[in-house]
């Protein structure tokens, strides 16, 4: 089969274990993610993958072929690395063509593919140029390009927007969204940064501690956490503390609470809800089940949202973040009132 397979790959350094027996496949044409806090593992797994690092045991698959202990150069894998590793030396087209010379590629040939690959990333004009001018973001486009040159069938990229402007990063993750999906790459993606994983992946993949904590889509791992650490990680989260009396699950203020993904079987744990899920309104508005009582602890205004921070009895902040529209109802600070919700868009997870 295409594509990548991992099989119970582990990696240590002396007591410290990086990798923990880690499988899964990533199918061709897949942009797949690596996602998790420093340290969780994922740029041991992407460097194993690569051939940069080798796994203490475990078998790594490229493309249906066993290369647990092919050199990087054996893998076929194009790489786009966070430093950008443009030679300084050399200009925009010799850059690009490097991959091709090294393969003696006809220079015929080299000089049809750098075009191709300059156009694709819309740096056509810029093949004379050095690294010195170049801005940081056609730097990347020279890295991106230079790694897709060879018609790769799999591209690794190591936290390769990490240097850019918030309005430039945006604008890459789109171009290389694009080009992946035009020429049917597969690509593993490695980053620190929820909102990318969100906006480029087919799936992601939550790491830490050296293993899996919940992999799926985009929109399924974010609206449906598997437990409090990926709910946190993945965006903002509130969650509210909650035990069972007598069948029912009660929040704080000793008020019911009900959540549309709750198995009956836990006896505490925490009440899941996504910022922009929950609703303010007056005290004694809300509906019953679906509401507990505060007061606004602080208001913060973030352009297109509005953001209120909202103490609960106990103590516990809760974020509902309302879209800056019009006609919205302002609350101000220290009022009194009604945190809510929709029973669907609550979920009960474990401590």
């Amino acid at each position: 089969m295409s594509g990548i397979r991992l099989e119970n790959v582990f990696k240590a350094y002396g007591d410290a274990t990086v990798v923990r027996d880690l499988s899964l496949t990533i199918p061709q044409g897949e942009f797949f993610t690596l996602l998790g806090p420093s340290g969780s593992g994922k740029t041991t797994t992407l460097s194993i993958i690569a051939g940069f690092t080798m796994a203490d045991r475990g078998r790594v698959f490229i493309n249906g072929r066993d290369a647990t202990r092919a050199e990087p150069r054996e893998r076929g894998l194009g790489m786009v690395f966070q430093n950008y590793a443009i030679f300084p030396h050399l200009n925009v087209f010799e850059n690009v063509a490097f991959p091709l010379t090294v393969k003696k590629v006809p220079k015929v040939e080299i000089a049809k593919r750098v075009a191709d690959a300059l156009e694709m990333v819309k740096l056509t004009g810029f093949e004379r140029r050095y690294a010195r001018q170049l801005s940081g973001g056609q730097q990347q486009r020279v890295a991106l390009a230079r790694a897709i040159v060879a018609h790769p069938p799999i591209v690794l990229m190591d936290e390769p927007l990490g240097a850019l402007d918030k309005n430039l990063r945006y604008h890459m993750q789109m171009e290389i969204k694009e080009i992946s999906t035009r020429l049917g790459m597969t690509v593993v993606y490695v980053t620190h940064d929820q909102e990318e994983a969100l906006t480029m992946s087919d799936r992601i993949a939550i790491m830490n501690g050296g293993v899996i904590a919940q992999m799926g889509p985009p929109r399924e791992v974010y609206e449906r956490p598997q437990s409090a650490f990926v709910a946190k990680f993945l965006g903002e989260a509130d969650l509210i503390r909650v035990e069972r009396q007598s069948g029912c699950l009660v929040g704080p203020g000793s008020l019911p609470v009900r959540a549309g993904e709750d198995n009956g079987s836990l006896q505490k744990g925490q009440l899941f809800l996504r910022p922009e899920k929950v609703t303010l309104c007056d005290p004694g508005t809300g509906e019953a089940g679906c509401t507990l009582r505060g007061k606004v602890h602080q208001v913060a205004f973030l352009g297109n949202v509005i953001r209120f921070e909202v103490e609960l009895e106990d103590g516990t902040i809760i974020l509902s973040d309302v879209a800056n529209a019009a006609g919205i109802k302002n609350f101000p600070v220290g009022a009194a009132v009604d945190v809510t919700w929709l029973p669907e868009h609550a979920r009960l997870l474990e401590d």
